[in-house]
């Protein structure tokens, strides 16, 4: 019987890498919006929390059948109505003599009471999660286990909502109550684990942001918002023939824009950092010197090459690759020895602050 459910928890744990990688980025916005950094513990306790719902996702809804067009399973109905029809199930079909307790170890043997053991199982991790991380009351605990459980049933009795022709799991009314009760269960065990594991919600009281490197992961992300914004923008500038349309571009969202919101670019600002130099924020021209050199400068010689390529002579090729060559190394170095700036950081005497 076992078997049968190991086999949705290895699909689960081999597809969760897929699923991480998906879910990092919006998390990792929403961590530095919200809290200005990344807590281990926090990151931890939400990629548990994934993988577990993950889990119980797979539990209900695999294996999956054959061929959409499956067979209609050979029952009355859909849907099981009647409440604690599952005590009945378990009377059926076990071989325990009420008048002898020698025979009750055979419950443990029972498929029709592992099925309710495990129906409980299912939904104790979210309840202790509900408790722990997300710092529920009770009430909200039993509406949440409720609704995921009612999710479940009404996505195995719509046949993963009309994915498959016919339901290949029915809807019971025994497994609302029954993973409602083991998220309640988990919601009283997680008082355990507060009593040993640090308050989530006190994590970030002696924090002091103001020490904290930006990682360039963080940077990154910031880039790779301000990009989305502005190259719709040049590809637009460039289709009505807008001159030096990248140049006039970059410099007003890299250089004006931040100096009137304080060091900050639009993809900055969701991430909650902000460039400084000397004094705080960055001056004009400490920004000038800054994104000038980055993307005026180093960007600006491939934008021109790249537009004029077909004419420009072999040996300016030959010095653009090789500064581009320089400039990754330079970035890959910078990436394991944290301490020393980038060029251009150096030379505008500027470091990126968390606001």
């Amino acid at each position: 019987m076992f078997k049968f459910y190991l086999y949705p928890i290895s699909y689960a744990f081999l597809t969760f890498p897929v699923a991480a990688m998906l879910f990092t980025l919006p998390f990792l916005i929403v961590q530095y919006r919200r809290h200005g950094y990344i807590n281990k513990l926090r990151a931890w306790m939400l990629y548990l929390f994934l993988l577990y719902l993950m889990n119980a996702l797979y539990l209900v809804i695999l294996p999956l059948p054959s061929t959409r067009h499956n067979a209609p399973p050979n029952v009355e109905s859909y849907m099981q109505w009647i409440p604690f029809h599952f005590i009945e199930d378990i009377m059926r079909e076990t071989r325990i003599v009420p008048s002898e307790p020698s025979t009750y170890w055979r419950l443990f043997q029972e498929r029709a009471f592992w099925q309710v053991a495990l129906n409980i199982a299912l939904v104790i991790p979210f309840g202790m999660f509900m408790r722990y991380y997300f710092r529920t009351r009770w009430i909200t605990c039993l509406v949440a286990s409720f609704s995921l459980s009612l999710f479940f049933e009404i996505t195995q009795v719509t046949a993963l909502y009309g994915f498959f022709d016919y339901p290949y799991r029915l809807f019971d009314v025994d497994d609302l109550m029954l993973n409602t009760l083991g998220g309640m269960i988990g919601f009283v065990l997680a008082a355990w684990i507060s009593a040993i594991l640090p308050r989530i919600d006190q994590l970030d009281q002696n924090v002091d942001l103001s020490t904290k490197r930006v990682s360039y992961t963080r940077r990154a992300i910031a880039l790779m918002l301000d990009w989305m914004l502005l190259f719709p923008l040049i590809v637009a500038a460039n289709l009505i023939h807008l001159p030096a349309a990248y140049f006039v571009l970059t410099a007003l969202y890299f250089i004006v824009l931040p100096y009137a919101m304080k060091g900050m670019t639009p993809g900055k600002l969701v991430v909650r950092i902000r460039i400084s130099g000397q004094e705080q924020p960055a001056t004009l021209r400490e920004l000038v010197i800054r994104n000038g050199l980055l993307y005026l400068g180093l960007g600006g010689i491939n934008i021109s090459l790249l537009g004029s390529s077909m004419t420009t002579a072999p040996i300016v090729h030959l010095l653009v690759f090789a500064v581009d060559v320089w400039f990754t190394i330079h970035v890959l170095i910078r990436l394991f020895n944290h301490d020393k700036p980038l060029f251009y950081e150096k030379a505008s005497r500027t470091v990126h602050k968390i606001s």
